[in-house]
C-alpha cells in the first residue's frame, strides 16, 4: 500500500469530490437502512392484525397500511438511488480527472528522461505502463474507494440500528464477520504477489509484440512469421498461467463470504425465533436483522475484489513510481541561458555510452568557428553520431566541456539549445501523419506556412516525389513512413531540419539513401541555406564533404587527421587513402 501514498497528492487536489462523495454515500445508505425498519413494522401490523383476527374494517385497515408503506418503501428506494447516482457522479469523475492527470505526468516525464533510459527499457513495457498500468490504478481511485467508504458506513450505520435494537441479537448475527476479515487479511498478500507477476508478464507480452510489429518487414523478409508464433504463443501461455492463478486466488473470496453471510443469516433467524417465541423480541424484528445482515453481503462480497483491485493498484504504482522516480542525467541549471549562437568547442571530451559502457570518443578536441561548416567522417563506430548527440544533449560529455561560444553547453536552456540546432538523425523518423505535417513537425503549427513546406521540400529535393502522390501534401504516410523508399524518407528529414532556419545544422549521414545526382543537387541547396550557420556534415561519402572548411577524421573514437580537404589530400595518409578509395569504387 506503501505505493498507493503518491497518488495522495491527487486526492488531496480533488479533496471536495471526494468529500462530497462521502457524503452522497452517507445520505444513501441512510435511507437504506431506514428500509427494513419499514418491513418490521409492516411485518408487525401483519401480525396484530392476525392475532385480532381477520374482518372487514381489519382488512381495509391493511390496505390502508399497505399503501403507506409501499409509499414509503418506494420513496426511501428512490432517495437511495438518487445519491447513489449523486455518488458516482462526484467520486467514479474524480478517478477519471486523476487518470487524467497522471497520464499527463508520466507523459511529461517520459519527455524529460535521457537517451539512456530509453536505451535501457523497452517501448512495450513504457507504453504498458503509461496505458494499463494507469488504468489500474484508476480503479483504485474510483470504485475501490467508494466500495470501502461504502462499505465502512453501510457497516457502522446498520452495526448501530441493530445495537440499539438488540444487543444479544447482534452479538450472534456478526459472530462469522470477524473470521471473514481475517481470510480477507490473509489472501491479500497472495494476491498482492501474483497481481505484480501478471503486470510483468503483461508487460514483456507488450514489448514482445511492439518489437516484433515494429519489424515486421524482417520478420516477414527472413520467413520467420511461424517462428515467432511459437514464441508469442509461449509469451500468452505464461500471461495465461498467471492470470489464472491470480483468478483462482480471487474465486475463494466471493464463496467464502456468501457462505459467511448464509451462516450469519442462519444464526439471526435461530437466535431471533427463540427469542420471538419466549415473547422478548417482535416478529418483525427477526426480518429486520434478516434485511440487515443480507445489506451487508454485497459490501462484504465486494471486499475480495476490492482487494484484489487495491492490490494490482498498488503493483501498477510499484511500477509507475520506479520511472517516476528516476531522475534525467540531463538536467538544467537555474537561470539558463536561452540564447544560443557562436563558436562550437569539443574540449578534451570523451564519452563512454551508460547502458552498453562502450567507449566513443576518447580525449577529443576542436572548434568549429561561427557561420562555417565543419565534415566529420571515419569507419563505421568510430564515434561520428556521438558528436550529433553530445550537441543536441542527448547525452552529456562523461569527460571535458561542449562549449558554445565559450560557454559549457549545460548553462543552456534544453528547449532553446535543441531549437537552435537542426538535426537529421542517421536513424531517420517518420510520423503516421501527412506529408506537411511531417516536414513542418519542428515548429509550432500556427507559425507554418504552405509555402515555407513547399520550398524546405523543394531544397531537399523531394517535392517532385511529394506531388507525384496522390493526395500531395495531404498524402497520410505510414507508421515510420513505411510507405516511402529509403531516399524519400531521408529528403523529408532534411526538409524538417531546414524549414526551422536554425543557426545550427547538424546533417548524421543523411544523403546515404539517395544518388549521386540527388545528393549534388541538395548539397548545392545546403551550401546556399547554411551560409551565415554553423554546420556539421557526418558521413562516409568524401563527395558529401568535400567542400566543408574544414573536415575532420576520427577512428576508434579519436580525431586522427584535421583540415580543409585540399590540405589531408596533400597530407597523403588516411582521409587520401580514404578519398582514393571511393574514386576507385565510384569508377568501377
Amino acid at each position: 500500500m506503501k505505493s498507493l501514498f503518491y497518488l495522495n497528492k491527487y486526492l488531496i487536489k480533488y479533496k471536495w469530490r471526494l468529500l462530497l462523495g462521502t457524503l452522497f454515500i452517507v445520505a444513501s445508505n441512510l435511507f437504506g437502512v431506514y428500509m427494513p425498519e419499514v418491513v418490521k413494522n409492516a411485518t408487525n401490523q401483519i401480525v396484530d392484525f392476525a392475532n385480532q383476527g381477520t374482518t372487514a374494517f381489519s382488512y381495509g385497515e391493511i390496505t390502508k397500511l399497505a399503501i403507506y408503506l409501499a409509499g414509503v418503501y418506494v420513496f426511501l428506494s428512490f432517495m437511495k438511488g438518487v445519491f447513489l447516482f449523486f455518488t458516482r457522479q462526484t467520486i467514479i469523475i474524480m478517478s477519471r480527472l486523476i487518470e487524467y492527470d497522471l497520464k499527463n505526468e508520466i507523459y511529461n516525464k517520459y519527455q524529460a528522461l535521457d537517451m539512456a533510459f530509453y536505451k535501457k527499457n523497452r517501448t512495450g513495457d513504457i507504453m504498458n505502463r503509461i496505458s494499463e498500468d494507469v488504468s489500474r490504478v484508476r480503479m483504485y481511485l474510483g470504485p475501490a474507494i467508494m466500495y470501502t467508504i461504502n462499505l465502512i458506513v453501510l457497516f457502522v450505520l446498520i452495526v448501530s440500528f441493530m445495537l440499539r435494537i438488540n444487543v444479544e441479537l447482534t452479538l450472534y448475527s456478526l459472530v462469522p464477520l470477524p473470521i471473514m476479515s481475517f481470510l480477507v487479511y490473509k489472501v491479500s498478500s497472495v494476491i498482492n504477489k501474483k497481481s505484480e507477476l501478471v503486470q510483468r508478464t503483461q508487460s514483456g507480452l507488450s514489448s514482445f509484440v511492439q518489437e516484433k510489429l515494429s519489424g515486421i518487414r524482417v520478420l516477414k523478409a527472413y520467413n520467420r512469421g511461424r517462428h515467432f508464433v511459437n514464441e508469442f504463443e509461449e509469451e500468452t501461455y505464461n500471461y495465461q498461467v498467471a492470470s489464472l492463478s491470480l483468478a483462482k486466488t480471487n474465486a475463494l473470496f466471493m464463496p467464502v463470504i456468501v457462505l459467511l453471510i448464509g451462516l450469519s443469516t442462519i444464526i439471526t433467524i435461530y437466535i431471533g425465533g427463540v427469542k420471538a417465541i419466549d415473547g422478548t423480541i417482535d416478529t418483525g424484528i427477526i426480518l429486520q436483522f434478516i434485511m440487515y445482515v443480507n445489506m451487508l453481503t454485497w459490501p462484504f462480497a465486494s471486499v475480495g475484489w476490492v482487494t484484489s483491485l487495491v492490490q494490482r493498484a498498488a503493483a501498477s504504482q510499484t511500477r509507475l513510481n520506479e520511472f517516476l522516480e528516476i531522475e534525467s542525467e540531463i538536467t538544467e541549471v537555474e537561470n539558463p541561458i536561452t540564447t544560443v549562437k557562436g563558436a562550437i568547442e569539443f574540449k578534451n571530451v570523451s564519452f563512454t555510452y551508460p547502458e552498453s559502457g562502450i567507449l566513443a570518443l576518447d580525449n577529443v578536441s576542436f572548434i568549429i568557428p561561427e557561420g562555417t561548416t565543419v565534415g566529420i567522417t571515419g569507419r563505421t563506430g568510430c564515434g561520428k553520431s556521438t558528436i550529433a548527440n553530445l550537441l543536441c544533449r542527448l547525452y552529456d560529455a562523461s569527460e571535458g566541456e561542449v562549449l558554445i561560444n565559450g560557454v559549457d553547453i549545460k548553462q543552456y536552456s534544453i528547449s532553446a539549445l535543441r531549437t537552435a540546432f537542426g538535426y537529421v538523425p542517421q536513424e531517420v523518423f517518420l510520423f503516421s501523419d501527412t506529408v506537411a505535417n511531417n516536414i513542418a513537425f519542428g515548429i509550432k503549427k500556427r507559425e507554418v506556412s504552405e509555402a515555407a513546406v513547399i520550398q524546405a521540400a523543394k531544397d531537399a529535393v523531394v517535392y517532385k516525389n511529394i506531388i507525384g502522390f496522390e493526395h500531395g501534401f495531404e498524402t497520410e504516410i505510414g507508421e515510420k513512413g513505411v510507405t516511402l523508399s529509403g531516399g524519400q524518407k531521408q529528403r523529408m528529414s532534411i526538409a524538417r531540419a531546414i524549414i526551422k532556419e536554425p543557426p545550427f545544422m547538424v546533417f548524421d549521414d543523411c544523403l546515404s539513401a539517395v544518388d549521386t545526382k540527388t545528393e549534388e543537387q541538395i548539397l548545392s541547396n545546403l551550401e546556399r541555406i547554411m551560409k551565415g550557420k554553423t554546420a556539421v556534415l557526418i558521413g562516409h561519402r568524401i563527395s558529401t564533404l568535400k567542400n566543408a572548411d574544414q573536415i575532420l577524421l576520427f577512428d576508434n573514437g579519436q580525431l586522427i587527421e584535421k583540415g580543409n580537404h585540399t590540405e589531408l589530400i596533400n597530407l597523403g595518409q588516411n582521409y587520401a587513402e580514404l578519398y582514393q578509395k571511393q574514386l576507385v569504387e565510384r569508377e568501377n
